[in-house]
């Protein structure tokens, strides 16, 4: 698939090649394609820019479709690379059930990630408006008294302090954004909360410390059905929060974690960790490995156990080792 334009490869079961066509990206040329395919064809789709309208227009029409996953599948050293030859590719890895899949998530669940995504990229954007107003003020040799510049005494602060003209418009500019930015963050969270209000598994992992409503929320949306892992581990692992297992006869290396997959997951995961108030278990896991190994590998041993929890809670409705003991 390319933002404009597809090429779509048939193949019999075994293999015999049967029709190679370039479209125009739309449903109906799509499902013109794939009524020639008779009933209920087996499609692979390249999980790449844009793809949510195809599989939902495939499985309407009454194909199986299945997601290539980007990483997961070894197109080898070809000398010769286009459109086709990667059709054929993922073709064959399908009828040879070596195809590496990805997890279609069911449209609702892509709008509530799109909910999240947008406000984690707004809060992205805004602290990106905040350092810009503190680079102004150590260019002019402010110094900065107040924990939150932002806050109710660092905008009297701001208000006072003497600038430079250009110096005074970049950050009235800046304020006034950061200003709009913060509404839209809130709309977001409210229509975030308001959205997960029924879902068990929301209000199950809001029970993990350090977890609340915007973590929970990014656990629910990017995890979805949890029963597709097998465990906690097969979680953990998904996220990126593993490290790299390389082994070759007697020789094991494992590395760093191998941060492939849900970066928000991750993220959500070790934020949690630093929220941590008190001796709760994801706390003593931090000191334990951490004393042992170092600050770093001791947060992202607490992350595991973060993300164990909510496993739990995401497929259980709630979390038993958090119950209180009677």
């Amino acid at each position: 698939m390319h933002r404009r334009r597809s090429v779509i490869v048939r193949k019999t079961g075994a293999g015999e090649p049967i029709e190679t066509v370039q479209i125009e990206n739309g449903a109906l040329a799509l499902t013109e394609v794939l009524a020639r395919a008779g009933e209920c064809p087996e499609v692979v789709l390249e999980a790449t820019y844009g793809w949510y309208w195809a599989a939902d227009v495939l499985a309407e029409a009454g194909a199986t479709v299945h997601l290539a996953h980007p990483l997961g599948n070894n197109w080898g050293n070809r000398r010769v690379k286009n459109d086709e030859r990667d059709a054929a590719d993922l073709v064959d890895l399908l009828r040879l059930g070596r195809l590496a899949e990805a997890y279609i998530a069911p449209p609702a669940l892509r709008e509530r990630r799109e909910l999240v995504r947008h406000r984690a990229k707004l809060v992205a954007v805004r602290s990106g408006l905040k350092a810009q107003v503190h680079a102004v003020l150590a260019k002019e040799g402010v110094a900065v008294t107040v924990s939150d510049l932002f806050g109710l005494g660092g905008r009297g602060l701001l208000a006072e302090i003497p600038l430079a003209d250009a110096y005074r418009r970049r950050v009235d500019s800046l304020l006034g954004l950061i200003d709009a930015f913060d509404t839209e963050v809130a709309g977001f969270a409210n229509l975030i909360a308001a959205t997960l209000a029924g879902d068990a598994g929301y209000h199950a992992v809001r029970a993990v410390p350090g977890v609340g409503p915007v973590l929970a929320a990014i656990f629910v949306a990017e995890i979805g059905d949890v029963t597709r892992f097998a465990g906690a581990a097969q979680l953990c692992s998904w996220a990126g929060l593993t490290p790299r297992h390389r082994e070759s006869d007697t020789h094991v290396r494992r590395g760093h974690i191998t941060k492939q997959g849900s970066r928000l997951v991750r993220w959500a995961a070790v934020e949690a960790v630093g929220r941590q108030r008190g001796a709760t278990p994801i706390a003593t896991v931090h000191h334990r490995v951490g004393d042992r190994r170092g600050r770093s590998i001791g947060r992202v041993a607490a992350a595991r156990k973060v993300l164990t929890l909510v496993y739990y809670g995401l497929r259980d409705g709630h979390i038993r080792c958090l119950d209180p003991t009677g």
